[in-house]
Parts: C-alpha cells; sequence; structure tokens
C-alpha cells in the first residue's frame, strides 16, 4: 500500500474510534447521573485499576501495555470531568 492508501484507512480507523468514544462517554455521562442519585464517589480507582488490566489484556500490540493505560488514562480523565460537569 501507498502512503495515501494508509492514511485513508487512518482515516476511517479515526470515524470509527470518534464514533466509539462518543458511545462511551454518554455510558458515562449515564453513569455520573446514577452516581449522583445515590450519593456515589465520580472518582473509583478499584474500577479504573479493572479498566486498564482489562483494556491491556485485550491489546494485541504493537502498542505495549504501558502504552494502551497511557491512552486509557486521558480517556478516563476525560469520561470523570463529563461524569462531573452539570448535566443539561
Amino acid at each position: 500500500m501507498e502512503i495515501s492508501d494508509w492514511r485513508s484507512k487512518i482515516d476511517s480507523l479515526d470515524q470509527q474510534i470518534v464514533q466509539l468514544l462518543s458511545e462511551r462517554a454518554a455510558a458515562a455521562v449515564a453513569i455520573g447521573e446514577l452516581k449522583r442519585r445515590n450519593s456515589g464517589p465520580i472518582y473509583e480507582p478499584q474500577r479504573e485499576k479493572e479498566v486498564f488490566a482489562q483494556v491491556r489484556s485485550l491489546n494485541p500490540g504493537p502498542l505495549t501495555g504501558p502504552q494502551m493505560q497511557d491512552i486509557y488514562e486521558r480517556i478516563m480523565d476525560v469520561m470523570r470531568a463529563l461524569q462531573r460537569a452539570p448535566q443539561a
């Protein structure tokens, strides 16, 4: 494949990633609403450890486990911020 072919593939993958991140964010917002109703904490370190362990175990490479966790740490930071934000 040529570089333009690889870039087209990346564009298509980005479209899928954005869709999935949006779906994940909607789920996080719903969970945040439930946590507020039940006076639960937004930050749950044990749950985050479970998510990190799961994504590391699912990771086929070429990203390393620590690299995958770095990505998910940022995703989790953003999801927590969404949960904290008042919803309209």
